[in-house]
Parts: structure tokens; C-alpha cells; sequence
């Protein structure tokens, strides 16, 4: 049977199919994977970095198939960004293809696979395929176009060549430092989760007090930079990233604490904070970060009659750990929680009989009593609710 002579109504079921896929956050996901898997480069990116294009080339691509075939100004707008914005962060053309070509493999063989399940015709298939192939060939020539225009125009600049220097010191290589570095001067390694190029173009200035002070940059997919001198309080935009900062060293030092604040970064970042925080500031959410095995088996051992998918058991839970957080005490941790002092004090007694362990230890071992359940608190707090088999969390 030939395309042309597919059912009408066949052909228009899998139109809505295609549309309902590109709004399904299932298959994002499973194609941002699909790319970090494949492409180790990408993969250091933040996560939401590679979905933020990826959402934008999937939507572009089905609009393409629903239409005639070609992408719209809107994918190709996407292509060119993706291409230029991997070239910013430093990640080669390859890399970069990998990731796309491993995600447009994933998204062909779920559309093949939901059309088969939904009775599409074989033929059919095979034409939204050899489709998808054409769409997604001129994406991919947008994207490596940009991708090399913006490479020539990095390195023909001197910014392109103080942010080699950048990434060369926080790697440890041996290079002469550039204006306006002093070797004889301490700097400050500050280091964030900020992987688009316009937004950290629009803070390095605040950073490096104009480039008068200090280099910044992205390395390794993301924002850093040395300075001399940490931004003064009330001088960096409201709602500003998390910035981790190192104590000030020399520059033959700094390599070192630019891997210990990337893991300050990676630790914190699951605790919501924002603005500027210093390492040391971070060192238990760092330490702990480091041996996720551990804090399971402490949350499993201090909380094991709770269950993450009763709600009340969520309630006592983050309740002690406002406790610990307020320095064990009742009034301010019923501020933080806009609750009456007595239900702290209820909750804590509760949250007491069934695990049957003191929340605060007044014995020789009081700090690491009281670590070991802050650890535990926020690592069974972050684990996901179980789901029965009837798609409903348990009862109590």
C-alpha cells in the first residue's frame, strides 16, 4: 500500500499523538538523558541547561513534522543557540553532535514505538521518519554553522584568550598570569551553577568590579572567576544564583580550592540557597554531598518507622529540622513554621515515641548526635514518596 493511500483518519490520530508527545515531560526527560549519557561534555553542563534546549529543538522538530516537513524560523532560532551557546561553554562540535544525535535517536524510536502501540501503519512511520531525518539534518547544519561562527569570533578576541587563562589557573596549568592578575596578590575563587552566557555576561562585571579587579568566565560549562575582592553586601542583582567563594590565596593555589568549591556548588544546590556564601559556610552540606550511601543508611536507621509518603510523617520530619536549625529552640522554630509553640513541642514528642531516639542528645556526643540527624532529616526529606501499584501513595 502506498503512503498516499494511508486512512485519513489513522493519519490525523497520529498528529494528535505527536502532539501530545511534544507536550509530554516523560519524553524530555528521557531525551535530556539520551544526550548527557552519550556526550560526557554535556553532560557537565547543568542539567537544566541541556533541558532548556532540548525542549526547544523537540517542540521545533514535531511542529516540523505536523507541518511541510520544514523547520520553522522558531527551531532553527533554537538550533543556532544551542550551537553558539556550546561553543561559549567550551564544548567541541563533536561533543556537541554526540549529545544531539544520541537525543534525535531516542525521540525516532518513541515515536515509532507509540505509533506501532496506537495501530499507525508502517508505512506512515516510515514517512515521519525519513521526515524527521530532513528536519532534523537542518537543524543540525544550523546549529554546527553557529557553533563555528561563534568559536572564530571567541578566539579572535582578547576576552576569548583572559578566559583560556582563567581556565588554565583553576585547572592548575603553569601560565603567566595577565592583567589584571598580580601574583603577589591573594584572590578569591568564586564559582556558580550559571551556565547561560548572557546572564553570567550580565554579572562578571558586578564580580570583577568592571575587570579592574579580577578574570571571570566560563569554565568547565559554567561561571567562575578570581577576584581580589568579594562583591560588597547589596551589590549583586536580587535573586542572584548561588555563588560559592573561597577564602582569598595565591594564585598557585587556587586550583585546588576551585575542585573543593565545585563540590560546595553540587552539595549546596539541593538546599535552595541563592546569593553569595562563602566555602566554609557550606562545609557540613559539602562533607556530607560526598557519601550519599551514608546518609541513607543514617536516614534508614534514625527514621526508619516513617514513611516518606505520609504526610504527616513529612510534617514531624521537616519540623525537627527546623528545631536543629533554630538552635533547638521552640519559640523561633514555631516562627519559621507560622505554627504555635505547642504543636512544635507535640510534633517533637511524636516524631520521639515512634522513632525512639532523642532528637537532641545532652550526653558527650551532643554535636555528632545532632549532625547525624540533620544528615538524616534532609536526605529522607529528599527521598521520593513510595507509589502503590494502584498509583496512590500508602495510608499511615
Amino acid at each position: 500500500m502506498e503512503v498516499d493511500e494511508v486512512d485519513p483518519e489513522q493519519a490525523a490520530g497520529f498528529l494528535v499523538l505527536l502532539q501530545e508527545r511534544a507536550a509530554d515531560p516523560e519524553l524530555l526527560e528521557a531525551t535530556v538523558r539520551a544526550a548527557r549519557d552519550r556526550s560526557p561534555l554535556v553532560a557537565e553542563l547543568p542539567e537544566e541547561e541541556t533541558r532548556r534546549h532540548t525542549r526547544a529543538l523537540i517542540e521545533g522538530a514535531i511542529e516540523a513534522l505536523m507541518g511541510d516537513g520544514e523547520p520553522g524560523e522558531r527551531a532553527l532560532r533554537a538550533a543556532e543557540r544551542l550551537g553558539s551557546d556550546r561553543a561559549r561553554q567550551g564544548v567541541p562540535v563533536a561533543a556537541l553532535l554526540d549529545g544531539f544525535q544520541a537525543g534525535r535517536s531516542h525521540l525516532v524510536r518513541i515515536l515509532i514505538d507509540d505509533g506501532l502501540a496506537h495501530g499507525v501503519p508502517a508505512e506512515l512511520l516510515l514517512e515521519s521518519v525519513t521526515r524527521i531525518d530532513a528536519i532534523t539534518t537542518a537543524l543540525v547544519h544550523r546549529m554546527v554553522h553557529a557553533h563555528r561562527v561563534t568559536e572564530l569570533e571567541l578566539a579572535r578576541t582578547t576576552r576569548e584568550g583572559r578566559v583560556q587563562t582563567l581556565r588554565q589557573l583553576l585547572h592548575g596549568e603553569p601560565v603567566t598570569p595577565p592583567a589584571p592578575l598580580d601574583g603577589a596578590v591573594a584572590y578569591h575563587c568564586m564559582v556558580s551553577d550559571i551556565s547561560d552566557p548572557r546572564v553570567a555576561q550580565r554579572l562578571e562585571p558586578v564580580l570583577t568590579g568592571g575587570a579592574k579587579s579580577g578574570l571571570s568566565g566560563l569554565v568547565d560549562g559554567t561561571l567562575a572567576a578570581l577576584v581580589a575582592r568579594l562583591p560588597a553586601p547589596g551589590t549583586l542583582p536580587e535573586g542572584t544564583p548561588l555563588l560559592v567563594a573561597s577564602p582569598a590565596v595565591p594564585l598557585s593555589e587556587v586550583a585546588e580550592l576551585y575542585r573543593l568549591a565545585r563540590r560546595a556548588l553540587r552539595g549546596a544546590l539541593p538546599y535552595g540557597l541563592h546569593g553569595l556564601r562563602h566555602l566554609t559556610e557550606l562545609a557540613l552540606m559539602t562533607a556530607t554531598a560526598a557519601e550519599p550511601v551514608l546518609g541513607r543508611l543514617l536516614a534508614g536507621e534514625l527514621l526508619a518507622p516513617l514513611s516518606p509518603a505520609d504526610a504527616f510523617h513529612r510534617e514531624l520530619a521537616e519540623t525537627a529540622l527546623a528545631y536543629l536549625d533554630h538552635g533547638a529552640r521552640i519559640e523561633p522554630t514555631a516562627a519559621a513554621l507560622h505554627v504555635h509553640p505547642n504543636t512544635v513541642k507535640y510534633r517533637l514528642r511524636r516524631l520521639h515515641a515512634l522513632t525512639g531516639r532523642p532528637l537532641v542528645s545532652e550526653a558527650g556526643d551532643a554535636v555528632p548526635h545532632t549532625a547525624h540527624w540533620w544528615w538524616a532529616l534532609h536526605t529522607w526529606l529528599r527521598t521520593p514518596p513510595a507509589v502503590s501499584r494502584d498509583g496512590t501513595p500508602p495510608g499511615r
